[in-house]
């Protein structure tokens, strides 16, 4: 693998959403998830997390230093046995290898880091490991993504749909077609912001540069295999990427975010396509230490 980071890094994400749901709340019947007090569109940090996690798993195929910890239909304490392999050693034993060995919880997390990329880039919480009294459970990850936010208000919208095949063969002597639902958002776009830290990168999980640029390829290309009916047409429009001159930056990242302007157009009253918004990098805002780079 290449180098650790050593610089610290901030970004800014711009996406948009035209016809779909990109977030349902389970608490809310799968609805779009919305502020309820200001009404504007919310999309988790766990949402954009999973689609990293996708398409790593995706071009990567399990392959050496790239599997993911989280991922569907693979039990937790799967992935944590693979430690203990790796010690040969097993969860009943490890206790009395810990008090052989104190060096027990870095060489279970530097296993699990070097083996999981998203261990790596997002941390963990391995249960397996708390459980067993292990200092090594929880690992904090150098990359970390805020909510996004839309630019504007959204309105939540009910479709109607049919269709034609029924379900049971009872309904089908009294009803030729069967109804449903799905709601959308017509047109929303989004930021979120996220945070890359050298300082955690070098003592904890040893994210590397090779790591990063795999960060930004997934980032860009996150919805381009996650399409489907009920999310609509998603895209990646803007990766803004603030690189600092060292490990623990130049400047606080709240100035950072501040410079990148999002505004729709004087003449738009419902903003329905990305070109109804303006970009703005404000550079004279941005120290000269800090390197930008636009990514799309």
């Amino acid at each position: 693998m290449s180098e650790v980071i050593k610089n610290r890094y901030e970004f800014v994400i711009l996406f948009d959403v035209e016809n779909g749901n990109p977030n349902g709340d389970p608490d809310a019947g799968n609805l779009p998830r919305i502020d309820p007090e200001s009404g504007y569109g919310i999309v988790t940090d766990v949402c954009i997390k999973r689609k990293i996690r996708n398409y790593v798993e995706a071009v990567k195929e399990d392959e050496e230093g790239y599997k993911i910890y989280i991922k569907e239909d693979v039990p937790l304490n799967r992935s944590d046995n693979t430690a203990y392999e790796y010690l040969k050693t097993n969860e009943k034993e490890i206790k009395e290898l810990k008090k052989k060995d104190p060096d027990v919880d870095r060489k279970i997390r530097d296993f699990m880091c070097g083996n999981f990329f998203d261990i790596r880039t997002f941390g963990a919480v391995m249960t397996t490991f708390v459980k067993a009294a292990l200092n090594c459970g929880q690992v904090r990850g150098p990359v970390q993504l805020g909510f996004a936010r839309s630019i504007d208000p959204v309105v939540s919208q009910e479709v109607t749909i049919t269709r034609v095949a029924i379900t049971t063969e009872k309904d089908a002597e009294n009803k030729s077609t069967e109804m449903g639902r799905k709601n959308i958002i017509p047109y929303a776009l989004y930021r979120m912001e996220g945070y890359i830290s050298a300082n955690l990168a070098r003592k904890v999980t040893g994210f590397t540069e090779d790591d990063l640029d795999l960060l930004w390829e997934a980032i860009i290309n996150m919805f381009e295999i996650d399409h489907s009916a009920a999310r609509g047409k998603m895209a990646v429009r803007e990766l803004v990427v603030f690189k600092h001159s060292k490990e623990f930056g130049d400047c606080p990242a709240y100035k950072l975010f501040d410079a990148v302007k999002v505004k729709k157009l004087e003449d738009v009253i419902y903003p329905r396509k990305y070109q109804d918004y303006q970009v703005e990098i404000h550079s004279d805002m941005i120290p000269e230490t800090v390197e930008i780079s636009r990514k799309i």
